[in-house]
């Protein structure tokens, strides 16, 4: 914290005696432990009075930071974590140890640890230095330390005169240590998504896929129907186990030669331990090398046991090479483990195999070290990484140790037995042995197109680690997500690695209860690095006031491991893996975290028989919701993969089998800073992802200004068309007009006058005739009333003219005097004509088409003054 002074702690702790441990385990009282308790440091400089809490009963609700289904079971207030020297409130809940910061009430992830990621915890207790002139009997100091499987030693510091650490240590005894699977909180979280799918069904589908029949699709009617045993030309799917009566730890169905009966399969299972016989686990589509995995077999002590019907199953591997002519291919046994440790084996009945008993093979040891070299080896860099790290669980930066700096003041000699401590802890040694195996394995089946049998064993841990390995080394397929899901619950989940063992948690079985061991053995508690124990070291002895140590005979660390080599892997070959380490460490996490059920129990007969399928959350399903949220640009998508870069096998040489830490998982916790390799590739990232959305906006942008640019197209026609139309319209109306002054002038000739109103009605007034035309205009006798009126006109009678306008076209002659010659009552004898001073004429085309009805005016008695006088 920012202003708050880091205190120098040189407190001097010392081991409580078996009796005291039993005496004061479940009482914590300042009074019980100052006399009994020896040590002499400055953690008084600590100052607990800060961080003591306003009330004993807490007053904010914390129902905001807990998840469905989890409950709180006890609460600490004012515990300090000591790693990074903050105060808060601690919650014990059924699924984890909950943190959360006073003042600004968030959770702080380093205090915050699910039960089943808990190794061990165990009580601390520290006896302040008292100041000059000052009582001795200064209150002793509450620590309770707190071990994870995920590299992280957590040390909580509770306020003397309270009994809080004894609360959160009795809780952790109860909720860290089911007696019963069902007691676990994936069985209780009833918001995680529950399994859509039966894992049965995808491992038939992985089953389909390798024997080249992918395009066929399991479901559960065909593992009810046990319809499933399809077969190609050498291999079959078997279901000789589909009620786990041969073998207990085998899925209810395996790939075995085409040649071998089910009868056969029976009587080979048992001279293999755990009746766990060989198998084909993956098989090449193109040459037909396989690898095979099986336990070891039981030879005896003389080596001298044999199996008939083992040998021929083991032989039926080596088929024949494609081609038909050439000899059957070469069988590898690989023995994952070293070579006396399979002789010493032989006193228990199992053993190794003969080359000379198996058809065309080779045995190969490859010395990987058991589950408890592993446990131990796990715990020594866990300690080494505490130690040297920025900040370790005693709250001391290592640059502040002896003397100020973390090689003792700069000795090279103290800098040398650092980086020797990282060697002694033999780990990245373990992860290099099982990758050389794998890469062994892989090159065998992919340069020599050789079979290769592997088993350790009993066959589900080294065997497990190295059949999976060398199947992601060999086929693309499984360096996908998708692929990545089909080998975890292929080789590790169906064919038995018995996670529950190895992670301390119970077995399906009710009456099973988790098995504790009662001592400490030299194996679970590392020996501290020479930083520990050097002069001016802030611990130089650790006191344990707990008999609770949670890590069991068959706990290890195999699956992280196994993780650990994906990631050197994934290291090696940035390009060839869809997913990224941060995945690697989500996985992983959430595996530890024992939230989901697909890892709980030893076998698939336990999870099947325990109703974990039908309970419990899938983590797969889990994951894949988190990347849907942001699609490829998630931080589990390995942003530089190329699925064509690497389409074939891996075959990494020896020289690059050098594996380092993994900076995401093991340094993460003591040093944050440093474990941030993945920050260049978020960036990346998030530069890919600016990238793509300007190059969506581009693609938005260019498809609006094609629309535009089209829009505009259409409407420069349109405009264009309707401008057309309008100089037409605007000719025509030209055209009208002249036609209609004609047609005014020409009856205005007549004497009418016209009267044209804005509606376009026409009138006609006959009253103003010249008296010229009057005379002119005169009926002919034989269109006179045949009453003999002449005198009187008929107002009975009607006059009716027709008027119509006709363009030039419509004079086929182009004569101006045929209509003239044909209509007009004014011509003469001769047929010339007598228009006055011949307007018709003069005016052109423009009276051509005018035509009057004159019958009208025969019907007319018109007198000589009709039109007036003049």
């Amino acid at each position: 914290m920012g202003s708050r002074p880091r205190p120098i702690r040189s407190s001097s702790l010392r081991e409580s005696s078996p009796s005291q441990q039993s005496q004061h385990s479940d009482f914590d009282s300042d009074e019980s432990y100052s006399d009994k308790m020896e040590g002499a440091g400055s953690w008084d400089v600590l100052d607990w009075t800060k961080f003591a809490p306003k009330s004993r009963s807490i007053s904010h609700d914390m129902g905001e930071f807990l998840y469905h289904g989890e409950d709180v079971k006890e609460k600490g207030q004012g515990v300090v974590l000591v790693n990074t020297d903050e105060a808060g409130t601690l919650l014990v809940t059924n699924f984890r140890i909950l943190f959360v910061r006073e003042g600004t009430r968030n959770i702080i992830p380093l205090g915050t640890i699910p039960l089943a990621t808990i190794d061990k915890f165990t009580k601390l207790v520290a006896k302040s230095n008292p100041a000059p002139r000052q009582s001795d009997k200064t209150p002793s100091l509450r620590l309770l330390q707190v071990t994870g499987k995920d590299m992280r030693i957590i040390v909580y510091g509770f306020r003397p005169r309270t009994e809080q650490r004894r609360a959160v240590f009795r809780a952790l005894g109860i909720y860290t240590r089911s007696a019963q699977l069902w007691d676990l909180y994936a069985f209780t979280c009833g918001s995680i998504k529950v399994n859509t799918s039966n894992p049965k069904v995808r491992l038939l589908n992985e089953y389909f896929r390798l024997l080249g029949n992918g395009s066929n699709q399991a479901s559960v009617n065909t593992i009810e129907d046990v319809s499933f045993t399809i077969s190609n030309d050498l291999w079959r799917i078997s279901a000789v186990n589909i009620n786990y009566s041969l073998s207990s730890t085998y899925p209810f169905s395996f790939i075995v030669p085409k040649s071998i009966r089910d009868e056969e399969i029976q009587q080979a299972s048992t001279f293999r331990a755990k009746c766990r016989l060989p198998v084909v686990t993956w098989c090449d589509p193109v040459k037909g090398a396989v690898l095979a995995r099986s336990s070891q077999p039981l030879v005896g002590l003389m080596m001298n046991s044999r199996s008939n019907v083992d040998e021929k199953l083991v032989a039926a591997l080596c088929t024949q090479i494609p081609g038909g002519k050439g000899p059957r291919r070469k069988l590898y046994i690989a023995d994952a483990r070293p070579r006396k440790n399979a002789l010493a084996n032989g006193a228990m009945g199992g053993g190794s195999e003969s080359s000379s008993n198996y058809f065309q093979s080779e045995i190969v040891f490859f010395g990987i070290d058991n589950i408890h070299a592993m446990r131990e080896s796990l715990s020594r860099l866990r300690d080494y990484v505490d130690t040297h790290g920025a900040t370790s669980s005693d709250g001391m930066s290592s640059f502040l140790r002896n003397g100020g700096w973390t090689w003792g003041g700069g000795n090279l000699s103290s800098m040398s037995a650092s980086v020797s401590t990282l060697g002694d802890s033999g780990w990245l040694i373990h992860v290099q042995n099982v990758l050389a195996g794998s890469a062994w394995i892989a090159a065998r089946v992919a340069l020599e197109s050789a079979s290769v049998l592997v088993h350790c064993s009993d066959g589900w841990d080294r065997t497990t680690q190295l059949v999976s390995l060398a199947s992601l080394l060999l086929d693309p397929y499984y360096r996908t997500f998708k692929g990545f899901q089909a080998l975890v619950e292929k080789d590790w989940l169906a064919f038995g690695h018995p996670f529950a063992d190895r992670m301390g948690m119970p077995a399906g079985n009710n009456n099973l209860s988790l098995e504790l061991s009662r001592h400490i053995s030299a194996s679970n508690i590392p020996p501290a690095s020479p930083a520990r124990h050097s002069q001016g070291s802030p611990f130089s002895s650790q006191a344990s006031a707990s008999n609770h140590q949670q890590t069991s005979n068959n706990a290890s660390p195999i699956f992280v491991q196994f993780i650990d080599c994906v990631s050197q892997l994934l290291r090696m070959y940035p390009f060839a893996f869809e997913f990224s380490s941060v995945f690697l460490v989500d996985f992983l996490d959430c595996m530890l975290s024992c939230r989901f059920g697909n890892f709980l129990c030893n076998s698939e007969k336990e999870r099947e028989k325990s109703g974990v399928f039908d309970s419990c959350g899938c983590l797969w399903e889990y994951l894949a919701d988190l990347r849907a949220v942001e699609g490829s640009y998630h931080a589990h998508c390995n942003l530089f993969y190329d699925a064509a870069k690497h389409n074939g096998p891996l075959l990494p040489p020896a020289a690059a089998l050098a594996p380092t830490l993994w900076p995401q998982f093991h340094l993460r916790w003591a040093c944050p800073s440093e474990a941030q390799s993945g920050e260049l590739e978020a960036q990346c990232r998030n530069m890919a992802k600016k990238f793509n959305e300007m190059q969506k906006a581009k693609e938005v942008a260019e498809r609006k200004a094609r629309e535009i640019t089209n829009n505009v197209e259409q409407l420069t026609t349109e405009l264009q068309r309707e401008k057309h139309i309008s100089n037409s319209a605007m000719d025509m109306a030209k055209k009208a007009s002249k036609e209609s002054a004609s047609i005014k002038r020409a009856i205005q000739s007549l004497g009418c006058k016209v009267h044209l109103s804005n509606n376009g009605d026409c009138a006609l007034d006959f009253s103003s005739f010249p008296r010229d035309t009057q005379q002119r205009v005169s009926p002919s006798p034989s269109k006179r009333n045949p009453d003999g009126n002449n005198g009187q006109f008929d107002e009975k009678s009607d006059l009716s003219v027709s008027i119509s306008v006709m363009s030039d076209n419509d004079n086929p002659n182009g004569s101006v005097s045929r209509p003239c010659e044909n209509l007009c009552p004014l011509r003469s004898r001769e047929g010339n004509c007598n228009w006055p001073s011949a307007g018709c004429a003069q005016l052109g085309s423009q009276y051509i088409g005018f035509k009057a009805n004159f019958e009208a005016f025969d019907k007319l008695s018109i007198h000589d003054t009709y039109f007036g006088s003049g």
